[in-house]
């Protein structure tokens, strides 16, 4: 079998159920685990994603208006790798290359037929399904059983813990700084379970834009900043558009010193295994006195 996987969290997905020496290409964004770093790339980004968030936005909002993917395939590297069975999503315009075009290059560029497997979680427990949905395309249910047992019964572990928390803090988890995006999906879930309040967004939908009013008027007490796709160091440098912001002393988590910045693109904006190590990072920050010891290593900072 030849895998191509074409985002994060799918890459994420064969290798942890053992199909690691069956990749043959991954998309530009796959960094774990770090063997796969070495492998052909098949995707390329069509704007720079160097420049400020603002920016980036702007460069989004004009490719999805013209009925564009934000990402390529490199057609020659698929053409030459000959994949079988590719993974990709389309659950997110913005995430990956578009199903459709996924659909369109194998059909084109391919002598035989390649199986598609297409991921589209919001939930939590559509991660697990798009697991096993893997394995079973792969031919390794038993793995995905293995493998998605051991992750609830961590999930079931933090949920059972948190019972015992006094209060509940209102938390809100940005996905992008400018402008201001809550977010979405199976964060207000993953907050739920580590014993916080999330109340800007519903589980399974897309994360709202924010206007300033809006996020002064919940008065967060925990703000956890997560830019999709940023890692902490490029999270780091976004930082002043919200520090120096003329209300953001409002918020009752900055008076309390209790105000994080998570590295969004290893861990929380990923749909895959590592989402049970999210998830013990987010209840690691909001309480703190029940989960600290469970915090990944590396993942995330205090802003002060």
């Amino acid at each position: 079998m030849r895998i191509a996987s074409l985002l994060p969290s799918a890459t994420e997905i064969v290798c942890a159920l053992g199909l690691t020496d069956a990749l043959v290409g991954v998309s530009h964004e796959c960094d774990f685990p770090p063997g796969v770093a070495v492998l052909p790339v098949l995707t390329e980004p069509k704007l720079d994603s160097s420049c400020d968030s603002p920016t980036i936005d702007a460069d989004v909002r004009r490719l999805v208006r013209d009925g564009l993917s934000v990402y390529r395939i490199k057609t020659d590297v698929l053409q030459q790798l000959h994949p079988d069975f590719i993974v990709t999503q389309e659950q997110c315009a913005v995430c990956a290359v578009s199903y459709d075009e996924v659909v369109v290059a194998t059909q084109q560029l391919l002598d035989e037929p390649a199986q598609i497997v297409s991921l589209r979680a919001t939930r939590l427990a559509d991660i697990f399904n798009d697991i096993q949905r893997v394995a079973d395309a792969a031919e390794c249910s038993a793995a995905a059983i293995e493998l998605t047992d051991r992750l609830r019964a961590r999930l079931d572990a933090i949920r059972v813990r948190a019972q015992a928390v006094r209060s509940r803090p209102r938390v809100v988890c940005i996905e992008w700084i400018e402008p201001l995006m809550v977010a979405g999906n199976w964060i207000p879930e993953m907050v739920e379970l580590g014993g916080g309040t999330y109340g800007l967004a519903s589980s399974g939908g897309h994360g709202p834009t924010l206007t300033w009013d809006d996020l002064v008027r919940y008065a967060p007490e925990v703000v956890i900043i997560m830019p999709c796709g940023f890692p902490l160091e490029r999270t780091r440098r976004e930082l002043p558009r919200l520090t120096q912001h003329p209300r953001w002393a409002q918020l009752p988590a900055v008076r309390n010193r209790r105000v994080y910045a998570a590295d969004g693109n290893a861990y929380l904006n990923r749909p895959g295994p590592r989402i049970v190590d999210s998830t013990e990072l987010l209840a690691g920050l909001i309480q703190p006195g029940f989960f600290a010891a469970k915090i990944p290593p590396d993942s995330y900072e205090k802003v002060e």
